[in-house]
């Protein structure tokens, strides 16, 4: 393997398998550099130094990024742009997720809940935000997903306009498939219009103590059948960075735990390219809608 660094840059990985899958990582021969976007950089800094890695090889910056905050997200591109210095960017890695209720008002003023706004609206804006730097760099993005896609209430994609909106009083596991449908919208979207990347949603596997649902008081029990171990679940989103072999079909981009492409009528609902587009806003749209600076 070329021991020319590899630049990630990465939401979600200051804890759980987003961590995970950077200290796996940093035990590689390949040489990376880490651009990682963290709630509470403070501390990832000090977990992250705990891992003692070769800094001789490797390189870790943590930036500040809140991904309920669309303006965090525009300080966090700044940043990650003045750290690249024109670099290339080779993998987009957007790991974070939240589960919540959709009860009380959007953060920041915003027109739907938190967990929609950190799931899929925020991540899916950091692109528009990169999108020169994709495309010039050829990226990869690793967009990490769920099964809990198939769960959509009702089957209904016309159910995202109730549930998703701030105090529509939607119950978690409805917001939480809803908001990973939106984002798969999104990785179709983005499969499209980023013809010069390569797009992988990839799932982790059933994974517990992965702190989704910290801000919910909420944990899936270690002995469910099926689940899989933190590292174990890392290894399967691994996969999505190194994979080389794929589906004649360019609409088959999931890539399952167990390192099959998933066939597409398990996600047939996000086939439709009206529906990606209608929830893969437009940039000037999120900064309008959210009044956001213009950038």
């Amino acid at each position: 393997m070329s021991t020319s660094a590899k630049t990630i840059v990465a939401t979600g990985a200051s804890s759980g398998l987003g961590f995970e899958v950077v200290k796996q990582l940093l035990e590689q021969s390949q040489n990376y550099t880490f651009i990682l976007g963290c709630r509470d950089p403070e501390n990832a800094k000090v977990a992250f130094d705990a891992l003692k890695f070769d800094t001789a090889k490797h390189t870790v910056c943590v930036l500040p990024l809140d991904l309920s905050d669309l303006r965090s997200v525009q300080s966090f591109v700044q940043q990650t742009l003045t750290e690249l210095a024109g670099k290339n960017l080779d993998y987009l890695f957007l790991n974070a997720g939240m589960l919540g209720k959709a009860d009380g008002p959007g953060p920041h003023g915003s027109q739907w809940c938190e967990p929609f706004v950190v799931n899929h609206l925020s991540q899916h804006y950091l692109i528009h935000l990169l999108h020169e730097t994709l495309t010039a760099s050829r990226s990869r993005l690793v967009i990490v997903s769920s099964g809990a896609i198939r769960n959509l209430r009702d089957n209904d994609p016309k159910t995202l306009d109730v549930d998703l909106k701030a105090n529509s009083g939607a119950e978690l596991f409805v917001i939480y498939s809803a908001s990973k449908f939106a984002q798969l919208l999104s990785a179709h979207y983005w499969r499209r219009n980023l013809p010069e990347c390569i797009v992988v949603a990839v799932s982790p596997g059933l994974i517990p103590n992965t702190g989704l649902g910290r801000n919910a008081s909420f944990a899936l029990p270690a002995d469910l059948p099926d689940a899989k171990s933190i590292p174990e679940g890392a290894q399967s989103l691994i996969r999505a960075f190194t994979i080389t072999e794929f589906p004649a079909d360019p609409e088959q981009i999931f890539l399952t735990s167990w390192g099959e492409w998933w066939p597409k009528d398990v996600y047939k609902l996000s086939l439709d390219t009206d529906l990606q587009s209608r929830w893969s806003f437009s940039k000037h749209e999120i900064e309008t809608t959210e009044a956001l600076p213009i950038h």
